[in-house]
Order: structure tokens, then sequence, then C-alpha cells
């Protein structure tokens, strides 16, 4: 299922947010969006959940969602929002309940995503138990449970520390690999942007409005640190925002 956005432009109260937003999202691609801080990417994030709506344009969902769906969007925020007193197995399988998805059936979906995320030994540990990388592997198994069309990613990797961070993009990239997902990637992080984007949607400070779109053609799997293609990819994206993010970094000191 691709999803296209057809010039989005929002406003809360008198405050433009968006403006003139219009992009495909193709099926099988991680989409990065990236921007100075307020320019709306979280925002859109939304709109594209259908948690909110735009003041005006739309968003449209194109085509089949895959076999076995059950949720066709899905989110992963930066909270990882699991239930204290339930194990790994049962924050899976609370999105299984809610479809009536139990038994047999409900085990085959979480041992399959708890095998995905290395997670298999951990299937009865309670969050307490779990470092930050872990609890994050619990969200984004749970997210899988459903086999959504698309994953809908709020800054997932931002309150993890900078090794954790690493590991858990070698995650992504070997689930992508394993069986490619659609995701809307929201971050500040560039690196971040250049080690999992297919294509990364540069948006300007506030009103936020597409300023550039960056496709990265080297396979997700050959991206390391320091390498010079992604390298050149992320000095160019910095270039694009360096000025924007000074100024949005300002505006929200003056505020």
């Amino acid at each position: 299922m691709d999803i296209r956005l057809e010039s989005v432009s929002h406003h809360y109260g008198e405050t433009e947010v968006l403006r003139d937003i219009s992009l495909d999202i193709p099926a099988g691609q991680i989409v990065c969006l990236v921007g100075p801080s307020g320019c709306g990417k979280s925002t859109l994030l939304r709109f594209i959940g259908g948690l909110e709506r735009p003041s005006s344009g739309r968003v449209l969902q194109l085509g089949e969602a895959p076999e076995g769906c059950l949720n066709p969007l899905t989110f992963v925020f930066q909270d990882f929002a699991l239930l204290p007193w339930r194990s790994v197995c049962g924050n899976v399988s609370l999105v299984l309940e809610d479809h009536g998805i139990r038994g047999n059936r409900a085990k085959a979906i979480i041992e399959d995503v708890l095998t995905r995320t290395k997670l298999s030994d951990f299937a009865d540990a309670l969050p307490k138990q779990l470092s930050g990388g872990m609890k994050q592997r619990v969200a984004i198994a749970r997210a899988l449970a459903v086999n959504p069309a698309v994953m809908l990613m709020d800054e997932p990797l931002s309150a993890l520390d900078s090794q954790t961070r690493e590991l858990l993009m070698d995650d992504l990239v070997s689930l992508w690999n394993r069986q490619p997902f659609t995701a809307v990637y929201v971050t500040h992080n560039l690196a971040e942007a250049v080690r999992l984007g297919h294509t990364i949607v540069v948006l300007s400070r506030r009103p936020g409005k597409i300023r550039e779109i960056v496709t990265i053609d080297t396979p997700i799997e050959d991206r390391r640190p320091g390498d010079p293609v992604c390298q050149r990819k992320h000095d160019l994206l910095w270039d694009l925002m360096r000025e924007e993010a000074r100024a949005a970094d300002e505006e929200l000191i003056d505020g």
C-alpha cells in the first residue's frame, strides 16, 4: 500500500505549521522526515496516521494492505508505552487480543515477531527487567504483530544512548532485509536518516515546506558510519538545514 499526500497544509489558530506538502511514500521503502525543530514533522506523521486532519489537502492510501494486515497504519513512538505488569509476550499479545486473536494463532504470530526482533529468550521478562533498547524492540515487535501496511515511527531511537541506537539501527536494517516494510520515520538525527532512509524529505522551518528530497541508492545493509557516500549525504543534509536549524533554535529560545 502506497501513501500519497496532496497539498497538505495546516494551521493551529493563527500559526501556520505546514504549507502545501505533496509527497509519495511507496510501499517497501523507509522515508525519513527531517527538519528544524518545530517544522511540523510529527504533525505530518499524525495526519498520515489519521490521528488528526489537516486544515487543507488530503492523505490517500493507495492499493491494498498486505495479506493478514490487522492495522494498516501502526505507530512506534519514542515512549515505549509498555504495560509494566505484562511480560514481553503479554505486551505483544495485547494488540492481537484487540482483534480477537488468541490461542495457537496468537502464539504463532508472537513467536515469529519475537524471533525477528531477537526477543525469544526474553518472552517472560517484565519491562522493568529490560534495557531501553530491549523495551524499544518490544514496541517494534508489537507493531509488527499486526502486520501493518505502514509503520509510522516518531523518533523511536531518540531516548536511547548512542551505542544502543547503533544496535537498534542494525536491527531495523536486518528486519527490513528479512521482510521489507514501509515506514515513515521522523528523526532529528541525520545519521539515522542516512543509515535507514531510502528517501529523506527535508522540511523547512515553520511553516514546514518540502525543501529537498534526497535519495540514497546505496543498499541500507551496505551503509556504515564513515562511508564516503553516506558522509556526503549527511553533509548535504546538514548544509540544507544548518541556517534554518539555527533560526528555529533562536525562535524557540525567544518564545
